[in-house]
């Protein structure tokens, strides 16, 4: 008997307010974040009288908040959904990433993922339904209520296994 594989659908996926919270905590957690970090590098920089990067630290320019936005933003995705299939932000709302089938995706595929927030209005690509953006849809992943994922993961496989021991007999 062939064997069937596993493919989410969107009853599991996460809803637009759950979406909407991982945003916003992932967001207080980046910002936070930078705020700390230049604080300490602030403090750094005034123990050494360092007063020419003092100036630029309070003069930073839009782009330069945006490159240093990025440069915590990208590790922190890439490093979190890479280990643990999840930010802080999927950990407090019981999501998570996958494939299509169900598997784990690849940390090159989270990286692109990750590249592919920096898009300019990917926030305003979840208007739709179901509730995926573009770096959902752009590198094929999903983001789906864990428990009811498992759950379902968990009944599909154990019917293929019913009808192989049917076979069997």
């Amino acid at each position: 008997m062939e064997q069937r594989e596993f493919q989410v659908t969107d009853e599991l996926l996460a809803s637009k307010g759950q979406r909407l919270l991982n945003y916003i905590i992932d967001s207080v957690i980046i910002y936070s974040t930078i705020f700390g970090l230049s604080f300490i590098t602030a403090l750094i920089a005034d123990f050494f009288e360092a007063n020419g990067f003092l100036e630029w630290l309070q003069n930073i320019n839009k782009l330069e908040e945006y490159l240093i936005y990025f440069l915590i933003m990208i590790p922190y995705f890439t490093l979190m959904e890479s280990i643990f299939s999840k930010s802080i932000g999927k950990f407090v709302t019981n999501t998570m990433v996958v494939l299509e089938d169900g598997t784990k995706p690849e940390s090159s595929i989270i990286l692109k993922r990750t590249l592919c927030r920096i898009i300019p209005f990917d926030a305003l690509s979840f208007l739709g339904t179901p509730s995926r953006g573009w770096h959902d849809s752009i590198t094929d992943t999903y983001v789906v209520r864990k428990d009811d994922f498992e759950r379902s993961k968990e009944l599909f496989y154990a019917l293929d296994e019913i009808g192989i021991n049917q076979d069997e007999s």
